[in-house]
């Protein structure tokens, strides 16, 4: 049973960072392709970050550099480092895995205070 269990959630400041963590089991890890989406109230849930099992990476056209998607395989754990943070990243971000089929983690809010 795929298991993908987020972290690191919480109440920032804007200008804050923060760092999201998603530990993942009962799949094989190295060979998924791993992202971050967000959802906010009212709003589709959208894509934050990606990064497959070689390493590429693939950004959300409003992260403009201010978040990094990282992996750490042998933890089996993807992470979201999150600065410069927006009253609009607002949501809850969720984790996903890709291989063979699509996870997901429960989510992990994220409030930016103005």
């Amino acid at each position: 049973q795929v298991r993908l269990v987020e972290s690191g959630g919480g109440l920032v400041q804007a200008g804050g960072s923060l760092r999201l963590s998603c530990a993942a089991s009962g799949l094989f890890f190295s060979t998924s392709a791993m992202g971050w989406y967000r959802q906010a109230p009212g709003k589709q849930r959208e894509l934050v970050a990606v990064v497959t099992s070689g390493g590429t990476t693939t950004y959300g056209d409003f992260v403009k550099g201010r978040f990094t998607i990282s992996r750490d395989n042998s933890k089996s754990t993807v992470y979201l480092q999150m600065n410069s943070l927006k009253p609009e990243d607002t949501a809850v971000y969720y984790c996903n895995a890709k291989r063979l089929g699509a996870y997901w983690g429960q989510g992990a809010q994220v409030t930016v205070s103005s």
